[in-house]
């Protein structure tokens, strides 16, 4: 009587496309440090820079520039890693309650380690939650037992999130025409603010606004909140939480044992789908696409974009086996939290230390114009052959 041999399930494949993707993304970031606004600010006749400018600059409210496609990036991985990390988990026989103790507590690092990061030059700390890491962070452990459910579960969840925070801005009040816009930061004048129904979601006075009046008031200040500078606000997580959600029904997707053309197939036409129901949803005045605030029209037009570029860099990296191109970002990717970490206590210092010890006569061979860019491309590379060496030496932060 012979006994069937078992075999123990093979580790997820690690998908190097989405490795590439994290690593634009984080690319993009730092790629501030370059100051091609300065540069088109120097040469304003040229159509090049003017172009460069606007796409490293967010929109100022109603569109989409390639640095606003920059945090639905991160957050649409996050989604896209989770199916990966669930079967990993699960493999090594983690008992779910434990994989769950770790998602809060991963989320509630991430919203901490957020704060902490812009604190940094303050006084005391700076209770605020509209960057990338607290957006994740306030919606990621809701994201993990979303990842346990089957997939109908969370289709419904991406309507309903949506459809509710659409909802809650398109309930509450317009503002008056007596209203003091400039106490709210918008000046009178500022030719971004929306008529008719699209003036649920206008800066400074909307639903996700008056909940930060309250909200961000009850943390210790150096002074009363009244208003966000840039429009950027703390409920915006729950639109974000739909993006992530994007992204785990496309690593979903990319886990399953579907052809490597099914897979592209889909991700190309849920990219197609998603960017035009986001852009129609705001040509048609019903939910206009704005960043800031995270509208969801934006959640569903960045998403499709996020899709489209995951489908090109699969299929570049995994369909052909074209990986080598990919390797310097590839380091960023495989090593995120790091990068993102030093591009805010690195990149800087780097730059001013750059030009104490080396002098600003380096930086000047194409002119002044351009000193900028030549300091923030070299403290790039700093920064980035910190990151070889730790790839080199497989040493990876992990949350």
């Amino acid at each position: 009587m012979t006994t069937p041999s078992t075999s123990a399930p093979s580790s997820p494949v690690r998908i190097a496309g989405l490795d590439a993707y994290r690593g634009l993304v984080l690319a993009l970031m730092m790629g501030e440090a370059l100051h091609f606004c300065g540069v088109a600010a120097a040469f304003p006749a040229s159509a090049l820079w003017a172009f460069l400018c606007h796409h490293q600059s967010h929109v100022a409210w109603v569109g989409c520039s390639l640095h606003d496609l920059i945090q639905p990036g991160f957050s649409f991985l996050v989604g896209a890693a989770l199916p990966f990390s669930l079967a990993a988990r699960g493999m090594r026989g983690q008992p779910r309650g434990a994989m769950i103790a770790h998602a809060f507590r991963r989320a509630l690092i991430l919203v901490a380690l957020g704060i902490f990061l812009r604190s940094l030059g303050h006084a005391q700390t700076r209770f605020t939650f509209e960057d990338t890491l607290t957006q994740i962070g306030l919606g990621y452990g809701f994201l993990f037992l979303l990842g346990l459910r089957p997939r109908r579960d969370q289709w419904i969840a991406l309507a309903l999130i949506l459809v509710a925070f659409w909802a809650a801005f398109a309930l509450y009040p317009v503002a008056g025409p007596g209203l003091d816009l400039a106490s709210l930061g918008v000046p009178p004048d500022w030719p971004h603010l929306m008529t008719g129904f699209a003036a649920h979601w206008n800066k400074g006075e909307n639903f996700s606004a008056q909940f930060d009046r309250w909200f961000l008031n009850l943390f210790p200040r150096e002074g009363p909140f009244v208003f966000n500078g840039g429009g950027y606000q703390t409920l915006s997580f729950i639109p974000t939480l739909g993006t992530m959600i994007l992204g785990l029904l496309a690593g979903g997707v990319l886990k399953s044992e579907r052809t490597a053309r099914q897979k592209l197939t889909w991700l190309v036409a849920a990219g197609l789908a998603f960017l035009a129901s986001g852009w129609l949803l705001g040509a048609l005045g019903l939910c206009p696409v704005v960043k800031r605030i995270w509208t969801p029209s934006f959640a569903l037009f960045s998403g499709g974009w996020c899709f489209l570029l995951t489908a090109f860099c699969y299929w570049v990296m995994d369909v052909h086996g074209r990986v080598q191109w990919a390797f310097p970002l590839s380091v960023l990717g495989m090593n995120s939290i790091a990068a993102y970490c030093m591009n805010w206590v690195l990149v800087e210092p780097a730059a001013e230390a750059l030009v104490r010890h080396l002098g600003r006569a380096p930086f000047l061979v194409l002119g002044p114009a351009f000193e900028r860019t030549f300091v923030g491309a070299t403290a790039l590379l700093v920064t980035w052959l910190v990151l070889l060496w730790m790839h080199r030496r497989r040493i990876f932060i992990r949350i």
